[in-house]
């Protein structure tokens, strides 16, 4: 079984910066990619950015190019999403997500591609 735990959300004005981390534990941990999802209220949950863990490719959605970056640090199985020029519409529950074996093909903007979940950390921008 594995973990995810995210971190770092919080209250910010608009224009400001946030950086979520999500640290995975439990069994010997393996990810073939991470993402991370936002779910507003009464909204289903969105695609924000994804990263492959060998290689470091990364993909964003066209919301949040050029303002968010995701990361990883592979020694510390922690992945961050550095959150740069928030807007109000960037309120939402962020949440962390893994695929832990690898795939044909990198559905990575699909929820139901990733088999592990965090519980979510809330991001409120106000204007």
């Amino acid at each position: 079984q594995v973990q995810l735990v995210e971190s770092g959300g919080g209250l910010v004005q608009a224009g400001g910066s946030l950086r979520l981390s999500c640290t995975a534990s439990g069994r010997t941990f393996s990810s073939y990619a991470m993402g991370w999802f936002r779910q507003a209220p009464g909204k289903e949950r969105k695609f924000v950015a994804a990263i492959k863990w060998s290689g470091g490719n990364t993909y964003y959605a066209d919301s949040v190019k050029g303002r968010f970056i995701i990361s990883r640090d592979n020694a510390k199985n922690t992945v961050y999403l550095q959150m740069n020029s928030l807007k109000p519409e960037d309120t939402a529950v962020y949440y962390c997500a893994s695929r832990t074996y690898s795939s044909s093909s990198f559905y990575y903007t699909v929820v139901s591609w990733y088999n592990y979940w965090g519980q979510g950390t809330q991001v409120t921008v106000s204007s």
